[in-house]
Order: C-alpha cells, then structure tokens, then sequence
C-alpha cells in the first residue's frame, strides 16, 4: 500500500480557500528556502505519505461545513496523524490536524475523551472519503482499515468563513454519520474535481461491513457538544505581595 501512497498525485486540482496577505517572496527568500530544500532533513515530512479526502463540520454547528484535505502519516497500525489543507495546490493553507485511533484504542479512553471523537463508518460506506490517485484496489483495502477508526480533528484556521489570516478561536470538528447532513453542492463539487463518484465509490465499497459506532464517540447525536472556548480569569499576580 505505502508505494502506491507515494507514487500516486490526485492533487493540484483544489485552490485555497483564500488569499492572504502579504508582499511575494523576496529573491533572497526563495534562494534561501532552495539551500534549505537541499540541505536540511525533513523526515516527518517524507512520512506524510498518504492522502486522504473528506469533510467535516463545527462541533455544535452542523451547518458550519468544509472540505479538507489530510496528508497523514500510520505511526503504527493502531494510531495515525494528518495535517490537514484547505486545498492540495502551492496555496494551501495548514487548516488543523486529525489524530486516527483503531477501535481498539478508542475503546481504552475514558468517557468524556471519547466525546471529542467521531466515527468514519459512514464516511468511509457512503463514498464521502476518498483516498485520491490511488488504484480503486488500493483504496478498497485502505477503506477497509479506516471504516472501523475513529478521528478527534482541531481546526486552527477556519479558511471556510474567507478568515485571510489563522484568526479566532480553534474549533473541534465532527464527521457526518447519516444520509442528508452533508451539503450536496461540496461533495458534487470534490466529485467533479476529482473525477470520481461518491454514488459509484458507495457501491465499490458495499462489502465492507458497517461497524457499529463504540459508546462515546458522536457524541454531538445525543446533544453532548463540547468546543474550545476563551474564558476570562483573574490577574492574581496583580494582588500579589
């Protein structure tokens, strides 16, 4: 699986969300970012060797819905770590991250842990993730593996809302479990972008067996919604003495 996540592209087709500001890259930069190219070691870079395609919406804001685009890398078979992309051009801005956990390791967590995960069954049997570029073979088997994982995603730049700059406050993310909850209008845009179907993926992936979600993750279902937020305290080194 690795070297087809390595040769395979599937990218260059989405354009950030936004433009942010700021002057061009001076002569000086772009020399110095070559010799660092050349020279310097990158080793978690190179280990980002998997793309993957999907949505995800604000804890507590169903509505609030985007696309991202997750380079990851498997630390090991039970734990996987993406960065994730508001797009898959020269553009693209550093949206969040995604931690991926086996069931296995979701099932060692405690309770209210397991509240700021969700499931990818149905991400995985409805066509909405796709593993871009690679072999419908490849991508079965890859499927196979994440329909049973669960994700805890924070987004750190809400690109989605046109934000130019890494403004606001980072919010945690859901995935989608049922039928009607995503925009049809994103998932028929990704598709064309790509090429593919979710209809036709849906089908592909019809044999691979549904597993119910474990208690505690999708929380948001049963109306427990939690999301990071400022809060105010006290100066007490003011009153010190």
């Amino acid at each position: 699986m690795v070297p087809l996540w390595l040769w395979s592209c599937g990218g260059e087709n989405t354009s950030s969300y936004v433009k942010s500001p700021g002057q061009e890259k001076s002569t000086k930069t772009k020399v110095l970012e070559t010799g660092a190219a050349v020279m310097q070691d990158k080793t978690p870079l190179k280990k980002l060797n998997m793309y993957l395609d999907g949505f995800h919406f604000y804890n507590g804001n169903i509505k609030g819905q985007m696309e991202a685009h997750h380079y990851c890398t498997k630390i090991n078979e039970d734990l996987t770590q993406c960065v994730m992309y508001d797009g898959n051009g020269e553009t693209a801005k550093i949206m969040g991250v995604e931690y991926i956990v086996s069931e296995k390791l979701f099932r060692t967590l405690p309770m209210a842990e397991r509240e700021l995960w969700h499931s990818h069954a149905y991400e995985v049997k409805s066509g909405e993730l796709i593993a871009p570029g690679i072999p419908d073979v490849a991508e079965h088997e890859l499927m196979e593996q994440i329909v049973s994982t669960y994700g805890k995603v924070i987004h750190t730049w809400h690109t989605d809302q046109d934000l130019e700059l890494p403004m606001g406050i980072p919010q945690i993310m859901m995935g989608f479990t049922k039928d009607g909850q995503l925009d049809p209008k994103l998932l028929a845009d990704r598709d064309a972008r790509f090429k593919v179907k979710a209809t036709e993926k849906q089908q592909q992936r019809a044999d691979i067996p549904m597993p119910k979600p474990v208690p505690g993750a999708n929380a948001w279902e049963q109306g427990k919604v939690k999301q990071l937020q400022v809060t105010s305290e006290p100066d007490v080194s003011a009153h010190a003495h």
